[in-house]
């Protein structure tokens, strides 16, 4: 069991925060290990991220770690941030089959990658603490790292709660692109060793470390009594609790078979399933009585959206059915800057969804309307104005604007292509399977196999 250290960040609810503090007890946060922080560093629980590590304005903290891509590699090295003031004017070549050297849509106005990854500067008299270090860059400005890497804000969160320039999530409607992307810094989760947590559609979903695989309680069971027989253990096994463990904050051990110690988590004992085929099935969940282990539960989506499976999975749709999209993008320059934000440029977008034409763009691709009276459920669901002649964010009062439902504050979409509740014809629409320049159904369950799961 990992132990609680000195506290020096803390968890800090404020603005977005607070309010995710009012929705949710204590017990419907997840947990984190505390650690020594520079001064003003904090750690502050997230809709869909769960605890991120921030700076004193309360500003999401990102890395971007070295990654593979099609021609070679892209991000920061431990102690070596490659993110600076150049502006990036040509392809890089790396991440698409098309060559270097190609202009850049937007280059008059393009900003440079500090522009919109502003770096967390170090002061001068800066000194190491616990995992955070500081770097000297190339230029001689001082910098804060955490576990090696580089850290910086975004400039896409306006408030603090909010993670909009990057995510760990790679299932379901946050589909990442080909491997490189910013993710926020997180301090690590208060599980034991033979725990972990991924992300997934409903939550933040505890596993196994060895293997991914799923982790159950049952309902009828309590703090103390595991009513798991004989024949249950058929499917269902306890997970075992180590000799030496004792218990702390969510976690305790019961006995709950002569000389068999078992973890439970938040008052009730944990088992895995023998017949699951894949790692985070849900598939245990599906039986009565029986759920899945969260230590962090995702918002739901709007009130007006439905969910409808067909043969692969579970979607999401629209109030009418239709299955929702997300779309995913990240350009081939030597910054990988995010272009699937609406304050970003549209061309990428437009010429996967409508061959260069906004117009064209939306008859194949409308967005998801949101009606006059309809509100935003969470930080992670909002309504957001898009000018229907560019396809750019609005201001709210702006003549003509389209009044629409985003994810992570980008749009969602429906596909033209689609005929009846679940289908599913522009999944994996655009380059790369959609994930580096296109469009991916918003999968709500995950273990039915291929590339959502």
């Amino acid at each position: 069991m990992k132990r609680i250290q000195g506290i020096v960040g803390v968890v800090a609810l404020l603005a977005a925060g607070g309010a995710l503090a009012q929705q949710r007890t204590k017990a419907e946060l997840e947990d984190f290990v505390r650690e020594p922080m520079p001064p003003g560093f904090q750690a502050m629980q997230t809709e869909l991220e769960g605890p991120v590590l921030a700076d004193a304005n309360g500003r999401t903290l990102y890395v971007w770690p070295l990654n593979a891509v099609r021609n070679g590699d892209l991000g920061d090295r431990k102690g070596d941030p490659t993110c600076d003031d150049t502006v990036q004017k040509v392809s890089s070549g790396l991440q698409s089959p098309y060559p270097g050297g190609l202009e850049l849509p937007d280059v008059e106005t393009r900003p440079s990658c500090l522009a919109i990854w502003p770096a967390a500067w170090a002061p001068a008299d800066a000194k190491d603490v616990g995992k955070f270090t500081v770097l000297t860059r190339k230029d001689g400005r001082r910098q804060w790292a955490y576990e090696g890497y580089a850290l910086y804000t975004s400039v896409l969160d306006r408030k603090p709660g909010d993670v909009l320039g990057g995510t760990k999530r790679t299932m379901g409607g946050d589909a990442r692109s080909t491997g490189v992307i910013r993710q926020p810094a997180a301090p690590p989760t208060n599980v034991p060793p033979q725990f972990a947590v991924t992300m997934a559609d409903s939550g933040r979903m505890l596993v196994l470390a060895a293997n991914d695989g799923a982790v159950y309680m049952h309902d009828k069971d309590t703090a103390a009594t595991s009513n798991c027989d004989a024949a249950c253990r058929q499917e269902f096994q306890p997970i075992a609790a180590p000799e030496h463990v004792r218990p702390q904050g969510d976690w305790a051990i019961i006995e709950s078979s002569p000389g068999v110690k078992q973890w439970t988590f938040r008052g009730k004992p944990l088992y895995t399933r023998a017949s699951d085929r894949i790692p985070h099935s849900l598939e245990g969940g599906d039986i009565p009585g029986w759920s899945n282990v969260w230590t962090q539960k995702a918002p739901l989506a709007p009130k007006e959206f439905t969910r409808h499976i067909n043969r692969v999975g579970t979607v999401l749709g629209d109030e009418k059915g239709r299955t929702i999209y997300v779309y995913a993008c990240n350009d081939d320059a030597a910054d990988q800057q995010d272009c699937s934000h609406p304050t970003q440029p549209q061309v990428y977008r437009l010429a996967v969804s409508g061959k260069g034409d906004q117009q064209r763009a939306m008859r194949n691709f409308p967005y998801v309307r949101a009606g006059a009276t309809a509100k935003s459920p969470s930080t992670l669901w909002t309504i957001i104005s898009i000018d229907p002649a560019t396809g750019r964010k609005a201001a709210a009062d702006q003549a003509g604007v389209l009044r629409v439902w985003a994810y992570r504050d980008r749009p969602v979409y429906v596909c033209a292509r689609d005929k009846k509740p679940g289908d599913i014809e522009c999944d994996s629409w655009g380059e790369n399977f959609g994930l580096r320049n296109g469009y991916r159904a918003f999968w709500v369950r995950e273990d039915f196999g291929g590339s959502h799961g």
